[in-house]
């Protein structure tokens, strides 16, 4: 249950709406409307102390000098971006009103003038973990008579502003909410309340909720080519009842097409599966947008959408590999096998990169006179770059970096100009400029920052280290083992590929020193992963194991469609854990079973040695897709339907 308080104190708590309604009462009919289950009114801080640490669930707070849109209240009710959430405007800062700080989206200060970035809101959404800390901040302010201790200095902001500081300033993770397009204001007397309502009334609240339906901030290719129509889209879904996951699943019938087509080959089924390919991604953009709209956010359509996102990017690569190869060219499957291992390493950086920049957010440097040497330089330089919105140099950063919109259209347009070849080789080689230059620069920023983000989670389960890693010896630099043993997969896989292509076979007695050589990695699992770039591990230990998985399936003369395949799995399984860590969400519930990154290599190494590669590849792959499929049925379907149905048993 949601419950949402208004607090009745200041000089707004008496000011009346043109309607003579009060202020605080508006605010609490609007809170009904924005989907609260229940809505009290507060008249000091010490009641709404009590009604905080007596709630159990989400509890959305407001002062009553509020004036803004439903859709600004019903936004922050259901933001997805995490369990607090705090309104920041953009206003100047008047009487009573604390400025704030942000970093990457989180409120890292409150009234702390020095680098302000806006101003309290007057509204927050709490989560249920952040509760007492709240209750605990109002208690303070309110002084000795609430059971709170001494009171908190009065400073120039508001009761509800001064809690909020206090719930900040105790660690607790509170997210920025911005308005845009609507209209939210705080006011202090008449003549503000009534160019308040005037600023609300001359917004049409319905067209600006279909616009803010796009992101603010998006690729280069889905701001022009993409996000120009498809509101239009989305209006029509939300009008004949299609919602996220439906829309999402139709993506993936429109990637899957188009991937069978780029391998039926033929100019018709080359440009047909390019256009579809192309809608295909505008429904990618429509799911998210429709969510936004209509309001309609779940852990489970946040983690569909980014494991479909990937698998039907791969489902094409393989598309196209199967249409290179059907038109004679001997390794288009490899280019596929390889553009898709290129891009799971790619992606693992990209998450464990944001990662980093959310921890370091939440622990900022001191200001210095110098800085920062190179890595604070860029730093410096990006941030201005991202600040000059719309510029030729903001549009190439983020171009060059080759996010989906540029993968998707260049996989489109050059399968259907040129063939399924020169897609995946455009591909590949663009991934490989932009993995380039994204790894140094950020190599050289995550130096500067020096904070450590694996000991921040649970670095085992990141790892993906099973029974194996945690019984060797403890051995310390975790990256650099990692890295050694990507480097001695990457040996091994290059041996096997030059020894086939010679007519031979790989000698036997390599598997033993380059499966010790790749197992060195596993002695890093219980060492400290505090190192500024240790956040690269999870990427560096992925290479590894596809890259040996590879290799053995080479080295085995097992069909690449079947390598392919395999690795594919193993992708979906570490999308899995990326996908959680984003989302917040806990280990898949059969995690254990995947037998980790070194027992799966063992077990491949053997079926090589027995001669029974294919077998092996197709056993343990179809053994980890089951595991994967159960573990989804488990955490999304059984398990919370034994959660809601505890909740609804008798105590």
């Amino acid at each position: 249950m949601t419950l949402a308080i208004v607090l009745a104190a200041g000089p707004a708590a008496g000011l009346t709406t043109d309607a003579g309604e009060r202020l605080a009462d508006r605010l609490a009919g609007q809170w009904r409307r924005a989907g609260a289950d229940e809505v009290r009114v507060a008249g000091d801080l010490s009641e709404l102390a009590d009604l905080v640490a007596a709630a159990t669930g989400p509890v959305l707070v407001s002062g009553a000098d509020l004036v803004a849109h439903t859709a600004v209240l019903k936004h922050l009710a259901t933001s997805p971006v995490g369990p607090t959430v705090a309104l920041v405007l953009t206003d100047p800062p008047a009487a009573g009103q604390a400025t704030v700080r942000e970093e990457r989206g989180q409120v890292v200060a409150v009234d702390d003038p020095a680098g302000a970035t806006g101003v309290f809101g007057g509204a927050l959404r709490v989560g249920p973990a952040d509760l007492p800390a709240l209750a605990a901040a109002a208690r303070a302010v309110a002084g000795p008579a609430s059971g709170g201790g001494a009171p908190a200095p009065e400073g120039p902001a508001s009761a509800l502003d001064r809690a909020v500081a206090g719930l900040v300033g105790c660690g607790a993770l509170v997210f920025a909410h911005r308005v845009r397009l609507l209209v939210a204001h705080r006011v202090g007397d008449p003549a503000e309340l009534a160019a308040a309502q005037a600023a609300v009334a001359a917004v049409d609240e319905d067209r600006a909720e279909l616009k803010l339906s796009v992101k603010e901030r998006d690729d280069f290719f889905t701001t022009f080519f993409v996000s120009t129509w498809s509101p239009y889209v989305t209006k029509a879904a939300a009008r004949i009842g299609l919602g996220p996951t439906a829309v999402t699943m139709i993506s993936v019938a429109f990637a899957v097409a188009a991937a069978v087509l780029f391998g039926a080959g033929g100019r018709f089924a080359l440009v047909a599966g390019g256009i579809l390919l192309y809608l295909g991604f505008v429904l990618d953009c429509v799911d998210g947008q429709l969510a936004r709209y209509t309001r309609h956010f779940s852990a489970w359509g946040g983690w569909l959408d980014t494991m479909a996102d990937r698998a039907k990017e791969y489902l094409v690569y393989a598309g196209l590999g199967y249409g290179a190869t059907h038109a004679g060219f001997r390794y288009g499957w490899a280019l596929a096998i390889a553009a898709m291992t290129l891009q799971t390493v790619r992606h693992m950086t990209d998450t464990w990169y944001g990662v980093l920049h959310d921890e370091a957010a939440r622990r900022p440097r001191a200001a210095t006179g110098d800085a920062g040497g190179i890595g604070g330089k860029l730093n410096a330089a990006s941030t201005k770059v991202q600040a000059d919105t719309g510029s030729v140099s903001y549009w190439l950063k983020r171009t060059v970096v080759f996010p989906i919109g540029e993968r998707w259209a260049l996989m489109a347009v050059a399968a259907a100009l040129f063939g399924p070849l020169v897609a995946l080789c455009a591909v590949l080689v663009w991934g490989v400029l932009a993995f380039a230059y994204t790894g140094a620069l950020r190599t050289l920023r995550a130096r500067w920052m020096r904070v450590p983000v694996l000991s921040t989670v649970d670095t085992g389960l990141h790892r993906d280290d099973g029974p194996l890693a945690r019984t060797l010896p403890v051995a310390r630099r975790p990256l650099a083992l990692a890295a050694f043993g990507a480097v001695v997969a990457a040996a091994l896989l290059l041996w096997a590929l030059l020894a086939v292509h010679r007519g031979g076979d790989l000698p036997a007695w390599t598997l033993g020193p380059a499966l010790v050589g790749l197992l060195t990695a596993a002695q890093g699992a219980r060492a400290a992963h505090g190192g500024p770039l240790d956040w690269l591990v999870p990427a560096a230990l992925r290479a590894g194991e596809y890259l040996f998985a590879i290799a053995v399936g080479v080295a085995g003369r097992v069909p690449p469609w079947l390598i392919f395949g395999y690795v594919f799995v193993l992708t979906l399984h570490h999308y899995d854990l990326t996908a959680r860590l984003e989302k917040r969400q806990v280990a898949p519930p059969l995690h254990a079973a995947t037998l980790g990154w070194e027992g799966r290599s063992v077990l491949l190494t053997i079926g090589l040695i027995a001669g029974i590669a294919s077998i092996a590849l197709a056993t343990l792959g179809a053994y980890l897709l089951v595991v994967f499929v159960a573990s989804v049925v488990l955490a999304w379907v059984v398990l919370p339907a034994r959660a809601r149905g505890g909740d609804r048993s008798p105590g």
